[in-house]
This record gives C-alpha cells, sequence and structure tokens, in this order.
C-alpha cells in the first residue's frame, strides 16, 4: 500500500517508486509540458522536521500551482533524504488535498509522517541532513510539471539539555557548580545519547527579571556532560544554552532557581 509510506520504505530512489506505482517516467525525472507552474512549496511551515527516538512527526505541506486551465491534483508529494530515507503521500490514497485560490491557482496540503520506531525506522544518523521536496502536478489540460527538489528541508535529531546548580541555598561570595548535560536522538538504537565537544553557553537570569544573560561559553565532555563553577552574588536561574547545529536544532535547559544568601 502506497499510503503513510516512511523513512526506509520499499526503495531507495523515485525512479523506483514510479515504477513499482506505475507512474510514468517523466515523473521520475525533472520535466514537464505546457505552461503550469509551481509558485510555492512551504513543509512544516518552513521550519526544519525535528525527530525523537518515539513519537511519531508530523509535518504539513502545501504546494501551491497555477495554469490557465486550473490545476486538476497534485499527484504525490515525496520527502526524499540520503538513500535510503523518503516519505510519501499521495492524492488518489486521499492523502492530498487540493483547494483554489482562484480559477487558474490552487494549494494541495498533505501531511508526511516520520516514525522512528516504524519497523524500518530511520537506517542511521546520515537521515539528519538537508531533504529535497519532490511533486508531480497536473492541470485540467494535461499540462503537467514534476520537480525532484521543488524545495529542500531539514531533518533534525530532537535535543535535551538539563541544568543543575548546587549547593542550594548558598551564602554570598561562595562558589556554585553547575552542571547539566546536552544529549540527542540517536536512531541507530533509538536511545538518547550525549553531544560530544559543542559549545554551550550558562546563562544567568536575575530574580524579577525576564532577561538571561551569559556568563560564560563552555563545551560539552566526551559524554555530553557539561560543569563549571561561578561565583554566588544574588538570587536568580542559571541555565544552559545550546545554539545548534545543522543536524541537531537549539534548546535551552528549564532555569535552575539558586537562592542566595
Amino acid at each position: 500500500m502506497r499510503s503513510s509510506m516512511r523513512l526506509a520504505l520499499l526503495g531507495t530512489s523515485l525512479a523506483l517508486v514510479a515504477t513499482a506505482t506505475g507512474a510514468t517516467a517523466a515523473q521520475a525525472e525533472d520535466g514537464g509540458s505546457g505552461n503550469i507552474t509551481i509558485d510555492k512549496v512551504v513543509v512544516n511551515g518552513g521550519k526544519p522536521v525535528v525527530v525523537g527516538t518515539t513519537n511519531v512527526v508530523s509535518a504539513k505541506v502545501s504546494v501551491t500551482a497555477s495554469d490557465d486551465s486550473g490545476i486538476a491534483k497534485t499527484t504525490y508529494i515525496s520527502a526524499d533524504g540520503p538513500n535510503p530515507n523518503f516519505a510519501q503521500i499521495w492524492y488518489d490514497d486521499g492523502e492530498i488535498t487540493c483547494v483554489e485560490v482562484s480559477a487558474t491557482t490552487s494549494t494541495c496540503t498533505g501531511t508526511l509522517t516520520f516514525d522512528p520506531q516504524a519497523s524500518t525506522g530511520f537506517v542511521d544518523n546520515n537521515a539528519a541532513a538537508t531533504w529535497n521536496l519532490a511533486t508531480l502536478v497536473s492541470a485540467h489540460d494535461y499540462d503537467y510539471i514534476h520537480r525532484d527538489a521543488a524545495t529542500t528541508f531539514k531533518v533534525q535529531r530532537y535535543s535535551k539539555l538539563t541544568v543543575n546548580a548546587s549547593p542550594e541555598p548558598v551564602k554570598k561570595g561562595k562558589t556554585i557548580t553547575v552542571t547539566g548535560k546536552l544529549s540527542r536522538a540517536n536512531w541507530e538504537d533509538n536511545q538518547y545519547h550525549g553531544y560530544t565537544n559543542q559549545p554551550v553557553k550558562l546563562q544567568f537570569r536575575k530574580k524579577g527579571s525576564s532577561t538571561y544573560t551569559t556568563v560564560k561559553t563552555i563545551k560539552s565532555n566526551s559524554t555530553g556532560d557539561l560543569k563549571t563553577t561561578v561565583t554566588a552574588s544574588v538570587d536568580g536561574y542559571f541555565r544552559y544554552s545550546f545554539a545548534g547545529t545543522s543536524t541537531t536544532p537549539a534548546v535551552n535547559a528549564t532555569g535552575d532557581f539558586v537562592d542566595v544568601q
């Protein structure tokens, strides 16, 4: 069944998908006929698709296209990552809905799903990369257009960040030790592992303030652990803040309050 195809399913390229589903050869490479155009493609609201180790992640996709005869349908929407990772939905399976914007323009939408717990799942962590969004759109006068990379988007590994400042309470002028851990999803064993050798900011927010300021920047160690010391001055919240990388999103730890006496 073509419905709900997820990462690493059944094939390793769009050409194989075309063969398996009876699609024409033109659908497996960039091409088209007539004056139909793809005007705009948006994946997940323009944000990366961030996947952890347990939950299915849904990403809405919209394809806006125009033709002088009007748009008939978007046959499929296919997200293609590093082989063999992909996710795909089909109009004929009821997974894509098209709505007219005008007599010549329609926006077709559907939802791609990414499931780290599927039987095939993410083959490895290389799936954290830039993906291509392929689509085939046809018009009422049988004009059509296919693009292997109508747009691109990122798939990232969900990140976690913790913090603990101690002792609590502490006397003014004494040393506060701030520990924590930066970790991210590993799709090879569906566990979270420390993200090593990454710059992480220690930040402080004074009690009564809404703004964090950076105290210092340290690096996570070989297991993703974080540890540094500061001098106690006033009541407030300490947190760690990670800016993210191309494969891993930014994350802030929840602030840990320290009572300075």
